[in-house]
């Protein structure tokens, strides 16, 4: 669990021990909780409680069902609100991600300007962030966890969730310029160098900011010198210079240059000569 989430999970909870009567309804090994009227004789805090008590044992799916019981039972009180926001956290913890999601969501729609919405929508945003695991993903999810991302930084911009969520952001950026780039040396390893260049293409104009920049600007001068565009290569040598002159993939693309009797510098009018322009001479009309 996250410090974030930590401490809002902490400020739901408010304290409080079980109650005897869900010590009582725990002990009964013969109580299905699921049967159709079981819990209508437990108040809201009792059965709040009890879903505390799954979360506490780890069972996640458990404790959404009680929050869940909450919201139907007890719709206009003050625990179905809280509940709520405790069944999206459940679901999480129980990496039940659509199903928190849909509970954030609804949170987010009923309760708009409570203290919590904004720890509803970083739940959101979480639900998609924490499936991005591997870079041969389906890339959907990461799109989608950048736009929910940007709605926490954008809507609560003072809180700790934005504070958090700038930092997942960035990373999740970095993980589409890291796709491109796989894709890019796939089609570099296979010799279909106009395939690669258009990928390496990609995270030099759209994805800058991240760490995938020097190398693709090495793969840049790779696939052009194979395709025999010499202006482009030397284009790209030339910003990689610029830019990352302390780094092995400049002097990878430095020896590929001279090698040929090139030079690392600005050469034609294309696509590379242009933002050498820009990023170099300052250049921006």
């Amino acid at each position: 669990m996250s410090g974030n989430q930590k401490s809002s999970f902490k400020r739901l909870l408010r304290g409080g021990f079980v109650t005897a009567s869900l010590v009582a309804l725990v002990a009964c090994s013969s109580f299905d909780p699921r049967t159709p009227g079981a819990l209508e004789q437990y108040s809201a805090k009792d059965i709040f409680e009890r879903g505390e008590f799954e979360l506490d044992r780890g069972r996640g799916d458990d404790a959404a069902f009680y929050f869940g019981e909450i919201e139907r039972l007890y719709p206009y009180s003050e625990f179905a609100k809280r509940a709520l926001i405790m069944q999206a956290f459940a679901y999480h913890k129980d990496h039940d991600y659509p199903n928190s999601r849909a509970s954030a969501q609804r949170y987010i729609d009923f309760y708009p300007a409570t203290e919590d919405a904004a720890y509803a929508q970083y739940l959101l945003a979480l639900s998609y962030y924490d499936q991005i695991d591997e870079i041969g993903r389906d890339q959907g999810l990461t799109f989608q966890a950048l736009q929910a991302l940007r709605g926490v930084i954008e809507q609560y911009p003072d809180t700790e969730y934005a504070r958090s969520s700038v930092l997942k952001f960035d990373l999740a950026f970095d993980h589409l310029a890291a796709k491109e780039m796989e894709v890019g040396r796939y089609y570099l390893k296979r010799n279909h160098f106009a395939a690669a260049a258009n990928r390496f293409r990609v995270v030099v104009e759209d994805f800058q900011t991240t760490t995938h920049t020097a190398e693709a600007l090495h793969r840049l001068v790779e696939s052009y010198l194979s395709l025999g565009l010499t202006d482009e290569a030397q284009t790209a040598g030339a910003i990689l210079g610029h830019n990352f002159q302390s780094t092995e993939w400049y002097e990878d693309s430095y020896a590929l240059l001279t090698g040929r009797g090139l030079e690392a510098r600005s050469v034609g009018s294309n696509w590379l000569s242009s933002i050498y322009r820009q990023v170099v001479r300052g250049e921006w009309l």
